[in-house]
C-alpha cells in the first residue's frame, strides 16, 4: 500500500455529502475546500451567492464538487428545506458542519435585547436546530456520520469585549458534549472545532492594535492562523476512519493560545 493510498483510505470522503452551515464565510470555506478536496460533495450554505460562486470556483477548478443552498441558520424551517433539497439532490448526507456566526464588540451595559437575540439566533438557536434536523436524520438512518459544530476560545475561557458571542459558544460547547454522549451508540460523532484567533469577518471590527498586541503576547506562535490551518482537524473529524472513536472532544487550533498562562 502506498502512502497516498493510506492516506486515502485513513482521510478520504468519497461518495460522502457534507454540509457546510457558514461556507460562505472565510473559515468554513476554508474548511469546504479541504471536505471537497478528501472527495466529499460539498454543500455550501449561507446568505451570500455571491461569496457562494467563488468558493464554488476554486472548488470546482480544483477538481472537486459543490453547490448553494441559501438558508438562514437561525430558522428552523429554512434548515429543513435545506435537509429536505441535500437529500433530494445529493441522496444523503454524512457530515454537517455548523460554523454561522456572528459576533459585536458593544459594552456590555449597552447591549439591547435585539442584538442579544440576533447573536443568539445565529450562533446557538442556529446550532441547536440544525443538530435537531440533521441529527434526527443521522440517528434514524443509522449508518454514522460527524457533526462539527464551530466553537471558540471564548467559550472555553473569558474573553474580554465579546460577552454575548461568549455566552453562546460556551453553550455550544456544552450541547455539543451533551449530544455526542446521546448520539454515540447510534455512531453519530459530535466534536467541536475551536479556532483560536483567525481573522474573518466577524472579528475584524474588534481587532484594534492595541488587542492584536494582546493577542500576540498570548500566542507562543505569535501569529494569527490562516484559514488553511483548520482543515486537517476538519478532515480528521469528518473521516470515518482516522475519527472513528473521537466524540465529545474540543479540536483546539490555536497557535497555543490555550497553553499560556504567564
Amino acid at each position: 500500500m502506498t502512502t497516498n493510498t493510506y492516506l486515502t483510505e485513513l482521510f478520504g470522503l468519497n461518495g460522502k455529502v457534507a454540509v457546510v452551515i457558514g461556507g460562505t464565510g472565510e473559515l468554513c470555506g476554508a474548511m469546504a475546500e479541504g471536505l471537497a478536496a478528501a472527495g466529499a460533495e460539498v454543500v455550501l450554505v449561507g446568505r451570500n451567492a455571491e461569496k457562494a460562486r467563488v468558493r464554488l470556483e476554486r472548488i470546482e477548478g480544483a477538481g472537486g464538487r459543490g453547490w448553494f443552498h441559501p438558508a438562514d441558520a437561525a430558522r428552523r424551517p429554512e434548515l429543513e428545506r435545506l435537509r429536505d433539497e441535500v437529500l433530494r439532490r445529493s441522496g444523503r448526507i454524512d457530515v454537517v458542519v455548523n460554523g454561522a456566526g456572528v459576533n459585536s464588540a458593544t459594552p456590555f451595559f449597552e447591549i439591547a435585547e435585539d442584538e442579544f437575540d440576533r447573536i443568539s439566533g445565529v450562533n446557538l438557536k442556529g446550532v441547536f436546530f440544525s443538530c435537531q434536523v440533521f441529527g434526527k436524520y443521522l440517528v434514524d438512518r443509522g449508518q454514522g456520520g460527524s457533526v462539527i459544530n464551530i466553537g471558540s476560545m471564548s467559550g472555553l475561557v473569558p474573553l474580554s469585549r465579546v460577552f454575548t458571542y461568549s455566552a453562546t459558544k460556551s453553550a455550544v460547547h456544552n450541547l455539543s458534549l451533551n449530544l455526542a454522549r446521546e448520539w454515540a451508540p447510534h455512531r453519530v460523532r459530535v466534536n467541536v472545532l475551536v479556532p483560536g484567533f483567525f481573522p474573518a469577518e466577524q472579528n475584524r471590527r474588534i481587532l484594534t492594535p492595541e488587542r492584536v498586541a494582546s493577542v500576540m503576547a498570548h500566542t507562543p506562535m505569535k501569529r494569527f492562523g490562516e484559514s488553511r490551518e483548520l482543515i486537517g482537524a476538519t478532515l480528521l473529524l469528518a473521516s470515518d476512519a482516522a475519527g472513528s472513536f473521537i466524540t465529545g472532544d474540543e479540536i483546539i487550533v490555536d497557535g497555543g493560545y490555550h497553553a499560556m498562562t504567564i
